[in-house]
């Protein structure tokens, strides 16, 4: 199946606003987007390294680059009113539970702030049909149960960036009820949803403190990958899994905004579900050697061990449901690291394999 063959063609020649284009996810979803036929505009900080995704692809050559700080409200308010954007992918995050440890009013001045600077620039473009937000499973009060998070769950988290991103939701909601809707004091309708995904693992991230590139990095140098929380339980899934459900959410908030508003979670089936550890064995079972060791220590910062989403909605609702085994996730994801030609093309043939 060609990558033009799953959404109608509803982002053929769209203007669409991608925040956090230069990171792992926007990255992808910058390149499926240009391939769909869409005006990519992107606003994000530089990529972290020379191989991270966006720059290996040639990303920028393909679509507006703009370099901005979301927390730059006149900057970001600027691009909206000149590009005129009907459709709003918003990624630009402080993604790292442990660096929010480090750093928690960046992480909520990024998370939480630049979130309000983005629906507040919806708010004053009337361009705008569409948005997703992208907050985080980590979003819900997580009480570390065996069955999965539903979109109903109290919001919470115990660390800096999981409460942040519960405060996003809070946020994504109170726009909505106020600005976005008929009954609201604008009776403007945007379609506006929040969408919060499991644990990503995909080729082009080189993040610093997250398992994969961590095992990566450690595979390339030849050394022992140490691993923290082994047996903690996480829902897994390759990034084009969720990036599928972001578009097909966007695709039918265009149609049907009032309908398809709200918070969605997409996550992998229960089946799917493995420990740190068990993904780590089969990182290094793809890459052909190497090893690791659990380097756990009692006094580290607090992380869940476990947590999973319910995910009845999307397949229900929306007719998403995940398409990829564990294992072919981890095989594509190591593939992508240990091929030597990494370029635009080689990620649109993963993503054709994956609609395939």
């Amino acid at each position: 199946m060609a990558v033009h063959g799953r959404f109608d063609d509803v982002f053929k020649d769209r203007t669409i606003l991608v925040t956090g284009h230069t990171g792992f996810k926007g990255s992808w979803l910058s390149i499926w987007l240009s391939e769909l036929g869409a005006k990519v505009i992107g606003y994000a900080l530089d990529p972290r390294t020379e191989r991270d995704n966006f720059v290996v692809t040639g990303l920028s050559d393909r679509m507006v680059d703009i370099r901005g700080d979301i927390r730059d409200f006149p900057k970001l308010l600027s691009v909206f009113q000149q590009y005129q954007p009907e459709f709003i992918f918003h990624l630009a995050a402080q993604p790292l539970v442990r660096r929010s440890y480090v750093e928690p009013r960046e992480t909520y001045e990024v998370n939480v702030m630049g979130t309000v600077n983005v629906l507040e620039a919806i708010r004053q473009t009337d361009s705008v049909r569409t948005a997703i937000n992208i907050t985080s499973d980590k979003c819900y009060e997580n009480k570390e149960w065996v069955w999965g998070y539903r979109e109903s769950d109290p919001l919470g988290g115990s660390d800096p960036y999981s409460s942040s991103k519960g405060c996003a939701e809070l946020v994504n909601s109170a726009y909505t009820r106020s600005y976005f809707n008929k009954t609201s004091q604008t009776g403007r309708v945007v379609g506006l949803a929040s969408v919060r995904a499991g644990n990503v693992i995909g080729g082009g991230d080189w993040a610093e403190d997250r398992l994969v590139p961590d095992c990566i990095r450690a595979l390339e140098e030849g050394k022992e990958i140490q691993v923290r929380n082994p047996e903690a339980v996480r829902p897994w899934q390759h990034v084009l899994e969720p990036l599928g459900g972001y578009l097909l959410l966007a695709s039918k908030l265009d149609q049907e905004p009032s309908t398809f508003s709200g918070p969605w979670n997409f996550g992998p089936d229960g089946s799917q579900i493995v420990k740190v550890g068990q993904l780590v064995k089969r990182i290094v079972d793809h890459w052909g050697q190497g090893s690791w060791r659990d380097v756990s220590k009692p006094d580290e910062p607090h992380e869940s061990k476990l947590l999973s989403l319910d995910i009845a909605k999307a397949k229900h609702q929306l007719g998403w449901a995940p398409e990829l085994s564990i294992e072919r996730a981890i095989e594509m994801t190591v593939e992508w690291y240990r091929v030597d030609a990494r370029s635009y093309a080689y990620n649109v043939g993963q993503i054709e394999e994956y609609l395939a």
